[in-house]
């Protein structure tokens, strides 16, 4: 190992977690068959979970046994406020999904993005957050026929409306 090498902030933890994640996998393999048989059906996943686990470990302990880098800081080189930020508001968009829907969820997740992180102005994030909305809605919604969530937007009758106000149904 080389004497110099240092760690930057967060890698401990990082190196712990990926060391409780791979002792995950080998929980959840071996829940498929057990230690039945070299041939089972859990054998291959269980092989590849626990070199994992190896991996990791040796991984963190290289990691605990460097020095800590003098020169960064958590909150400035590894997690800057805005990516900070963009994970609160990516959580607080799956929790409001189901709820509430697609269109005003995303509308409102984009709008808020748009505001914070470009710094442009009201009108500037309604129009682009509008814009992108409306061009993701048409691509998967219409062209790909993807389902959304609906919530209190009614968009089945509204698109009934239109569908028979252009003649889709005779």
């Amino acid at each position: 190992m080389n004497k110099d090498m240092t760690r930057k902030p967060g890698e401990v933890f990082f190196a712990l977690f990926l060391s409780l994640v791979s002792l995950g996998a080998v929980w959840k393999a071996y829940g498929i068959a057990g230690f039945e048989a070299l041939s089972s059906p859990g054998a291959f996943p269980m092989t590849v979970s626990a070199i994992m686990v190896i991996s990791s470990l040796i991984i963190a302990v290289k990691t605990l046994r460097a020095k800590p880098a003098q020169d960064t800081s958590f909150f400035k080189d590894i997690l800057p406020p805005a990516a900070a930020m963009m994970t609160v508001f990516i959580l607080l968009y799956a929790i409001a999904l189901k709820p509430l829907g697609f269109l005003p969820t995303s509308q409102l997740f984009l709008f808020v993005s748009v505001l914070v992180l470009s710094r442009r102005g009201v009108w500037f994030s309604a129009w682009v957050s509008v814009l992108c909305l409306a061009t993701v809605y048409v691509i998967f919604r219409l062209v790909f026929s993807v389902l959304m969530p609906e919530g209190v937007v009614p968009e089945r009758e509204i698109i009934a409306f239109f569908a028979n106000l252009f003649g889709g149904e005779k």
